[in-house]
């Protein structure tokens, strides 16, 4: 049957297939699709190989083909791990074209491809049981007209066209005559539609009527007579059809599935679907999820999807087009009509009753109109019997059903039949081949297959989870406090703000129940709202109602921003939410206060936070100013800027109202002001705040020109190359600095910052008018490298960066070892991390091998060079201490650096203790250990056994994990109690800077999750000081209330609740702050609200605290504080004061410079709403 189709040049022969060892090619994160609703499968085209895909797809689809194929056996065709044998004789054709129809068959995707095919092909074809006919189109009205001239009609040689006999060797006449002797199984007939006109000299496709039966009836055109007339008759099952022209087109093909593998009655619902989605108002529900169902298998869909589904067909979604009439989908729509829908058990799926769908015909009824018919007529043909074969069309990935009446259009025109093929009508097929594809497949195949679908599977799961997973950023309610208009961490962004990976598919209620056990203990309501961070902080916007919606419905996108608390206070404040009352940071410009209140001559620039829909006069109130003017900044043409002053009648007005926003200026006049005042003098207005039209070039290119500095005339407009340019002419420099300079801007500490490019306006390169430039030696970076500070170690001294330009396509290795030949340091056991926003050492650069632009490194950006590797993926290198409450004396030094060994091993390090008060906490001391490498899967018992190995460990004779307990060290101190000995590492979001001190206990302890450690002190009357620290657990299970803490302290020390006072330490502030007795009076709605939470505002109460008591037997001052604690305010007072005089000494300074350089500019003070943002996150 396939005579010398397989043979092949074996020189050319690929050694890609798909058996062993062999990856399916498919993108690497995302897999091919799976088979849509007709369950068979395209052949993806390589470019120009449609033709070839038609015919594979045909000899696919001819069941007698395949099934001899597959007979094939490796005593025929060898086996493709021996092709690399010398003496072994592979037949890869066949083996190649198996794999594909098995694909084809069995593989559950989209389309397959033939890559493999044609790499081996020796394109040699010889198809003996195939007649091929070649029929001619033009002046032909079809088949059988052609085949009719071709095989009945007589040639006639007389008079002048005599036929020479050669048996005779004279002219005779004769009759001519051509018939089909014997006929095949398959008829292939090739329509000669291209043709070439001798006239115009030209090639052209034939495009006229060319019609073809679906059946035919060969016996007029065979020699043979004697046969059974069912011998000769031939069913149409593929046509090869091409669009376009003769030189250059498109090849399809239409293709009768034979065994029925194909799904073509879910076309009939698809097509009606079609007429669903084109109505402009679908009103009925009922219909729109009956029609959903019925394109599905079994009728069956899970309920997470139905909504995507309803969504994907309609254009809306459930909830805007349904639910406010219809009510929720789950919950009472398919309560209610129970008779049609059929809810699981655990209602995780839906489909319709076994009845419905028997009669969907009956039941899909809308306003007179049928929506999706179920075959009840059929055109005449083949399709009056529901068991004969349904026609497709394959083109190439894409796969349609059609219907036998499509073929006729494809008689005539640009897209039209090419090729036929015919089968005999006595080929019947046995019945277990029908909707079979694994009939007749080799069980290597069927393996290879089944194999092959369990990974594609696996694949899509884990592509699917990756497309439709987002992060969310949680915001715990607890752990922020209102403050300056907007919420604040009241820690570190560890505990405040968590990250969770969530399926957007899922439903809100699948988010809320998913956070309640993240948190494991939350009590009272919880509720969700979108927050997003601004300038001033983090505000909340709206509320998430509806737990069926889906998170894609909601609105929720990647990266979303998520508060978690009770909806109406938090800290015991309640919070303003919603886009109206945005919080908007402003600069507020006004003149300088002395200590005596009042006014000197000097404009200062503060920051300020309002709500967006406040009066504009609350500036006035913020500032203490009884009455003045208001004036807002605005910009006009050519970089020219101006104020403008709020109309007295507009005081009244928003903020948003004006136009105002983050960022914006506003410049406050004191009504009462004297002669400096900055009111309008003569009907103008005084320009001292006014933007400058120049900037300021310093020479620092170590030469020693006449002048060290000039003033360059410039507008937000001027390219940054003509500055320098001037620049360079005005100081009087050699030529030849041209080429390698470059303009810096300066801060106000006079630090370079980085280059600006030559081709930027200022505008562009954000340079204010009025500021200073350094011109400096060395070429700007181009806009594919970096210009970096970097920096050794993580205490960084001002003025002690190094600097270095690379390309943004370097590796984080390749950067460090250039920064480390630089800095003159040898190779070693080094790492990079970025300075973070609060200039200290941000997490590290883990990913050695990725670019500087894929980890958003940027010009000007820092990094510090950090002694010591990183442990690899998955692994934490924590640093232990030994904490001692109350340490032995010896040499006590402040903990700056937990990563590096102690010079020697019986060197205490402890956190700073000046002006801690008396055998406080803060006096305990910390022992450096050592480092551990550990994985992030290990528990908190493999930790503490890990640091019990460490060398100095075994010297202090550390007890077993048992009698260890574990905190984390923030701010030179214990902060975080870990508790749960069998949890991993990971779930305690240590973060890679981690740092663990362990404390020594007495006993075993096991604390719950409500119990929270205190460290309490009895006040020693009469000498302003405190006895040792007595460790006590606080179930707070019934409440944290102040009453509840008054009566477990006094239980604990066996004294009348009503004869003690309480009070939390500070240790920061060196303050104590009285937790009183008092009860908050609360209202009907608010019974079930806690009272005076003392983990909220103002206590923060947690593990670790200090409680100060007092016997009010034997102590009755109200004072609380110590010695230590008037000491420790001294030096913090003087601290701030010296603070204070640095930064006037400053701006005298920079005062001066200004003054010798012309017009005193408009005060900017850039970074002074980053110091207020730094203060209230840290």
């Amino acid at each position: 049957m396939f005579g010398d189709l397989f043979e092949e040049d074996y020189s050319s022969v690929s050694n890609n297939q798909y058996g062993k060892g062999k990856k399916l090619k498919a993108k690497p994160l995302e897999p091919p699709a799976p088979r849509e609703f007709t369950n068979l499968s395209g052949i993806r085209n390589q470019g120009g190989t449609c033709y070839l895909n038609s015919l594979l797809q045909t000899l696919h689809f001819t069941p007698e083909f395949r099934e001899a194929l597959f007979s094939l056996g490796p005593e025929e065709l060898g086996s493709l791990e021996d092709k690399d044998k010398p003496d072994a004789k592979v037949r890869i054709i066949p083996l190649q074209l198996q794999r594909l129809f098995a694909q084809l068959l069995l593989l559950d995707q989209s389309a397959a491809s033939t890559a493999d095919l044609t790499d081996s092909f020796g394109w040699t074809s010889n198809e003996e049981d195939f007649l091929d006919l070649t029929v001619a189109v033009k002046n032909v009205s079809g088949l059988e007209d052609a085949l009719w001239n071709m095989y009945v009609e007589e040639e006639v040689f007389d008079c002048d066209n005599l036929y020479h006999c050669g048996t005779c060797d004279r002219l005779v006449k004769a009759a001519k005559s051509a018939k089909l002797r014997k006929l095949p199984p398959f008829l292939t007939v090739s329509l000669l539609r291209f043709n070439f006109d001798f006239v115009k000299c030209e090639r052209y496709k034939e495009t006229s009527c060319y019609t073809f039966p679906l059946r035919i009836n060969l016996k007029p055109f065979c020699e043979q007579s004697e046969l059974n007339d069912l011998d000769y008759v031939y069913d149409l099952f593929s046509v090869i059809i091409h669009k376009g022209g003769c030189y250059g087109g498109h090849y399809h093909v239409y293709i009768k599935d034979v065994d029925h593998l194909g799904n073509w009655q879910f076309h009939e619902a698809d097509r009606n679907l079609k007429t669903l989605e084109n109505e402009e108002d679908v009103d009925d529900p009922l219909t729109a999820l009956k029609a959903v169902l019925l394109q599905e298998e079994n009728n069956l869909i899970p309920m997470d999807q139905l909504g995507q589904k309803l969504l994907k067909k309609i254009g809306i979604s459930w909830n805007k087009k349904y639910r406010k009439q219809h009510g929720p989908l789950r919950k009472v729509f398919l309560q209610l009509h129970s008779q049609t829908f059929l809810l699981s058990s655990d209602e995780g799926t839906v489909s319709l009753q076994k009845k419905l769908s028997a009669q969907a015909e009956s039941d899909f009824q809308s306003n007179g109109q049928q929506i999706l018919q179920m075959l009840a007529s059929k055109p005449p043909g083949s399709e009056d019997n529901a068991t004969c074969p349904h026609w497709f069309d394959i083109n190439d990935s894409r796969v349609q059903p059609i219907k036998e009446k499509d073929i006729e259009q494809q008689f005539q025109g640009k897209e039209s039949a090419y090729m036929l093929f015919y089968r005999k009508s006595q080929l019947q097929r046995p019945p277990e081949a029908r909707a079979n594809p694994r009939y007749r497949v080799p069980c290597h195949l069927l393996k290879e297959m089944d194999a092959a679908n369990v990974e594609l599977q696996r694949k899509r799961t884990e592509c699917d989870s990756a497309n439709n997973n987002i992060e969310l950023h949680l915001h715990m309610g607890p752990h922020y406090h209102f403050f300056n208009g907007a919420l604040h961490p009241v820690s570190g962004p560890m505990e405040s703000m968590w990250g969770l990976t969530f399926d957007k598919r899922k439903t809100l209620g699948d988010l809320q129940q998913s956070i309640f056990q993240l948190l494991e203990f939350w009590e009272g309501d919880m509720v969700l709202s979108v927050a997003k961070r601004v300038p001033a902080g983090l505000h909340v916007y709206q509320a998430l109602h509806g737990n069926e919606l889906t998170l894609c419905e909601v609105g929720i996108a990647d990266g979303e921003d998520i508060f978690v608390w009770n909806g109406v206070e938090v800290g015991g404040v309640q919070i303003p939410t919603g886009v109206d009352c945005e919080p908007l940071l402003l600069h507020v410009l006004h003149l300088e206060t002395d200590g005596d209140g009042r006014r000197r001559g000097q404009v200062v620039e503060s920051p300020h936070v309002f709500p967006a829909n406040a009066e504009v006069g609350a500036v006035l109130t913020s500032l203490a100013i009884p009455a003045g003017v208001i004036l807002t900044h605005s910009a006009r043409s050519a970089g020219e800027e101006s104020w403008t002053p709020i109309p007295r009648e507009s005081m009244q007005r928003t903020f948003r109202e004006h136009g105002l926003r983050d960022g914006s200026s506003l410049l406050v006049q004191d009504a009462y002001s004297d002669d400096n005042s900055l009111l309008p003098q003569g009907g103008k207005w005084i320009t001292g705040v006014s933007e400058s039209d120049w900037l300021e070039v310093r020479n620092l290119c170590q030469l020693e020109p006449e002048e060290k500095q000039v003033k360059i005339s410039a507008t937000v407009n001027t390219v940054v190359f003509d500055i320098r340019i001037k620049a360079i002419e005005e100081l009087k420099l050699m030529k030849e600095i041209v080429e390698n300079s470059c303009l810096r801007p300066l801060d106000r500490n006079g630090k370079l910052l980085r280059p600006v490019p030559d081709s930027s306006t200022l505008e562009e390169a954000e340079v204010k008018l009025g500021s200073s430039l350094g011109l400096c030696l060395g070429k700007a970076p181009t806009s594919s490298q970096l210009f970096l500070f970097f920096a050794l170690g993580s205490d960084i001294q001002p003025g002690t960066e190094m600097e270095v330009i690379v390309e943004e396509t370097l590796s984080v290795r390749d950067c460090l070892k250039i920064m480390l030949e630089k800095s003159g340091l040898p190779r070693g056991a080094w790492h990079l991390r970025k300075m973070d926003w609060c200039y200290e050492a941000g997490e590290p650069l883990c990913e050695e091998d990725a670019t500087l632009k894929e980890l958003m490194i940027c010009s000007g950006d820092t990094l510090l060079l950090i002694e010591g590797e990183l442990p690899p993926p998955g692994f934490l290198k924590v640093p232990i201490w030994w904490h001692q409450p109350q340490g032995p004396p010896g040499r006590w030094e402040s903990e700056d650096r937990p990563h590096s060994t102690p010079a020697q091993s019986s060197c205490w390090r402890a956190a700073s203790t000046q002006g801690v008060p008396g055998h406080v906490p803060a006096e305990a001391s910390l022992l450096y250990l050592g480092d551990v490498d550990i994985s992030e899967d290990a528990t908190l018992v493999d930790l503490k056994s890990q640091a019990r190995a460490l060398p100095l460990a075994s010297e202090l004779a550390v007890p077993g994990p048992a009698l260890l307990r574990a905190w984390t060290v923030e701010d030179k101190r214990p902060s975080r109690l870990l508790r749960a000995e069998q949890r991993q590492l990971k779930e305690y979001k240590l973060g890679r800077r981690a740092t663990i001190c362990l404390e020594p206990l007495q006993r075993e302890e096991h604390l719950g999750p409500q119990d929270v450690l205190l460290r309490t002190q009895m006040r020693i009357p009469g000498q302003r000081t405190y006895s040792l620290a007595v460790d006590l657990v606080w179930d707070t299970t019934h409440g944290s209330t102040a009453g509840a803490l008054r009566q477990r302290v006094a239980d604990s020390y066996a004294l009348p609740v009503e004869e003690i006072e309480i009070a939390k330490y500070f240790p920061e502030k060196f303050e104590w702050l009285p937790i009183s007795s008092w009860n908050q009076q609360v209202t009907k709605k608010k019974k079930k609200k806690k009272q005076d939470n003392l983990q909220g505002a103002p206590y923060y109460l947690k593990d670790g605290d200090t409680i100060g008591i007092k016997n009010l037997l034997l102590d009755d001052d109200e004072d609380f504080s110590t010695i230590r604690d008037d000491i420790g305010k001294e030096k913090l007072k003087q601290l701030a004061l010296g603070k204070r005089h640095s930064r006037e000494a400053l701006r005298a300074q920079n005062g001066d410079v200004l003054s010798s350089a012309g017009p005193r500019a408009r005060p900017r003070g850039p970074e002074a709403s980053l110091s207020i943002h730094v203060g209230s996150f840290r």
